[in-house]
Order: structure tokens, then sequence, then C-alpha cells
């Protein structure tokens, strides 16, 4: 490998732990100097470095992250207060994060929640339960056949699986993450399973899990993290793109499903649609699909993979 792929590897390692020190500090006050200590750089080329590779400044950055946060906490719990919500995103008080989320969305935080939720998915078009096209807060509202709800929209829902609430253990990880289109993660996967295997952490019992830190009826898909990870017993030296990551045991909601590639839509529609009618809301936790098989080897191409979404009583 030479110098400038290390250099690489070792700048997004370091812009990749800023961001899970981040996501793990959301109610504390974060500034530059303390991200830049993280980083192990000085203020002012973490501010230059940053922004370079991840396409925002700092602070851009933290501001987005919290209030897309925010956003989900609105969506997926009615009963906590703006207040509340404020002050586990980082929030002085809830007037200020009223309006920083007016600003940020185009809308109040009350205009937000009495909107349409988006459940489903169809051809990249997101629904409400009642087959209303819903947008990504903040944008104009998508144009779609009016004849989907009498002849398509018995077809968003197609898998037969049965879903139950499981206590899921706490999973050790490794990961290289990835931001942008869902079909691109195999990308870091290789590059994964490349660091992987010649350390020996890679065995024909490895279970591999795609863990999902961004909410994709809020965050635009260009931005959008996902880690490639697989499951490590003890603990492992990283390095370069590779990082580590816990996931808490836990209460999720668990479907079991047995699809090809371009069935993984269908699959978390299914998800969606019995969450509302199940009398639990997702948690703040990361939502993730463990992997049982290479698909490569199944008979069919096939992923058998669990949707584990963390879950509550409403």
């Amino acid at each position: 490998m030479d110098s400038k792929q290390l250099s690489i590897q070792e700048y997004t390692t370091r812009i990749n732990r800023v961001m899970d020190y981040i996501r793990l500090n959301l109610d504390k006050p974060i500034n530059l100097n303390k991200l830049a200590s993280i980083a192990a750089f000085s203020p002012y080329h973490f501010h230059r470095i940053f922004t370079a590779m991840v396409g925002e400044t700092p602070n851009n950055f933290v501001s987005r992250i919290k209030l897309e946060k925010a956003a989900q906490l609105l969506q997926n719990n009615p009963k906590s207060s703006v207040g509340d919500i404020a002050f586990v995103c980082g929030f002085v008080n809830a007037s200020s994060f009223s309006r920083a989320f007016k600003d940020y969305f185009s809308m109040t935080t009350t205009e937000f929640r009495n909107q349409d939720k988006a459940i489903y998915i169809k051809d990249g078009v997101r629904y409400s339960k009642n087959c209303k096209a819903v947008s990504k807060i903040g944008k104009n509202n998508q144009q779609v056949n009016e004849q989907l709800c009498s002849v398509e929209f018995n077809k968003i829902i197609i898998m037969d699986t049965e879903i139950e609430i499981k206590q899921m253990p706490e999973l050790n990880l490794i990961y290289c993450r990835h931001t942008g289109a869902f079909n691109k993660i195999g990308e870091a996967y290789e590059k994964l399973f490349k660091w992987a295997i010649p350390r020996g952490l890679v065995t024909p019992s490895t279970k591999t899990v795609t863990v999902y830190q961004d909410d994709p009826s809020i965050t635009s898909i260009d931005k959008i993290r996902q880690d490639a990870s697989i499951i490590i017993e003890g603990d492992v030296k990283v390095e370069g793109e590779i990082g580590k990551l816990k996931i808490a045991s836990g209460k999720y909601a668990v479907g079991r499903f047995e699809i090809k590639e371009n069935e993984f839509e269908e699959a978390w529609n299914t998800m969606c649609a019995w969450l509302t009618e199940s009398g639990c809301q997702p948690t703040n936790s990361p939502t993730y699909e463990y992997y049982h098989n290479d698909y490569s080897e199944h008979p069919e191409h096939k992923f058998i993979v669990d949707i584990c979404i963390p879950v509550e009583p409403l």
C-alpha cells in the first residue's frame, strides 16, 4: 500500500472516530476544539480536513445530526415533549431548538408531528399508511401515479413472515463505513473483509451485520451512513478505515426473511407496517440487518436475514 492510500485510511479513521463521538454525545456541548483533539489535529487543520472529507463543516454536521435525530424522536415518540427532545439532542432550551428546527426543515415541530409519517417505499417514493405520498420533511411532495392505491398498493407489502419481540444480545463489531446509496455498501464489505481475513477474524461461522446510523425518511440518501460490519470476539486493534462499534443489548422487533437483493425494500415495508400495529415504538438505538448466510452460496442467491428494530412500549 502506497503512502497516499495509508494517508487516506488514517484520515478516514480519525474522522469516523469523531462521528462516533458525536453520535454518542448529542446531549452534551460539542465544540471544535474537542472534536479536533479526538481527531488528533489542530482545530485549524481539523476544520479544513473534516470539511474536505465529509462535505460539511464540523459545525454544520453536528447541527444537522442533532436536528435529524430530534426529528426521529418527534416522529417516533409522540408522548415526549419538545423540551425533552431538545434536551436529549443537546439544545439549550425548547425555544432555541424550535427556531433551529424551523430554519432547517421549513416547518415547525408541531407541523412536523401533525403530518403523515412515511411508512412504505415503492420505487423510491415514500407513502403513509393511508397511501398518501410523503416527502422528506422540508421537501415538496413527490409526483406519483394516482392509480397506485387501487392497483399497486397491495403489492408494497408482500412478505409473509413471523415478526416477534426478542431480547437481542450486545454485538461487538468491527466496521467499514459507507455513506450514500444502499446498493453501494458492497464496496465497504470488500474493504472490511480484505482487512479482516489476513488477521484471522473471518471464519465459516462469522456473521455480518449492516448497521444503519441514519433514518432514510429524514436524511438525504447521499448522507446516510451505513456500517458494513462483522461480529468479533474480544478486543481487536483497528486501523485505517476499520473502526469498532458496540450495539447495546435490548428488546428488538425481529423479522426473519429469505429474500433476493431487490426485495429488501419489501422486507423493510413489512417490518414498518407491523410496527404501526404492534403497540411499540422505535427507540434511539440503530437498526440493523443480521445476515445468516453467504447469499452467493444460496441455490437461489437469496439472503437469509433478520431485520432488527429496537423498540419499547408506546
